[in-house]
């Protein structure tokens, strides 16, 4: 279903109607401050795996992001990190970022692979944040698939694309074209793994 909500100022009403539906292992298509991404409750198992069914990858073997409303679950999800990086990480977020932290042994088993590691994002967009934080919980994130520019930047094409898999999708405009730049934290020096979005000085 299609939810048209305002991008400044989310209706209250729409947002908890997106976040029972994520409550019940629901998958929705949401705006974040990049592209639009398909998103379910971190706690559910099952939409775990219907997100990496339509993505076709193994959900041990690929980086899904947590995406989150502020720095309150960084202690929950990843293991404690050095203050540089805490302090790079209140300096560059939220925004069009995603970090590679070390995990904690409270990822979900099913997320839990060899590598160890959490992708956090802070997305500085208001319907993102207002589904995450009346969730109480990170939202997993992963990229949509498709070919075409329109495929993950026009909500009415998604809709079209994804008739029947997702629950929601939550319609905050056109979405952007460019990922988020995603650094790695988990050695000593922060590493560029891919330039997206955000600018990065190394």
């Amino acid at each position: 279903m299609l939810l048209r909500v305002h991008p400044k100022d989310p209706q209250p009403r729409l947002i908890k109607q997106v976040v029972e539906s994520l409550e019940r292992g629901g998958i929705i298509i949401y705006p974040t401050d990049t592209v639009y991404g398909l998103g379910c409750d971190i706690m559910q198992q099952k939409a775990i795996e219907r997100i990496c069914k339509i993505k076709q990858v193994d959900p041990k073997k690929v980086q899904l992001s947590f995406v989150c409303s502020d720095l309150s679950h960084l202690s929950t999800f990843a293991k404690p990190i050095p203050n540089p990086v805490f302090r790079l990480l209140r300096e560059y977020l939220p925004g069009p970022y995603t970090f590679i932290l070390p995990a904690s042994k409270l990822v979900p088993k099913i997320l839990q692979s060899k590598k160890d590691t959490i992708g956090l994002r802070i997305p500085d967009n208001t319907i993102a944040q207002a589904i995450i934080k009346e969730l109480g919980r990170p939202v997993l994130s992963a990229s949509l698939p498709g070919e075409m520019v329109e495929d993950y930047t026009d909500p009415e094409v998604m809709h079209h694309n994804f008739p029947h898999e997702v629950e929601y999708i939550v319609d905050g405009g056109i979405g952007g074209m460019i990922p988020s730049t995603i650094i790695d934290c988990t050695g000593d020096e922060p590493v560029l793994v891919r330039q997206g979005l955000g600018e990065w000085r190394e």
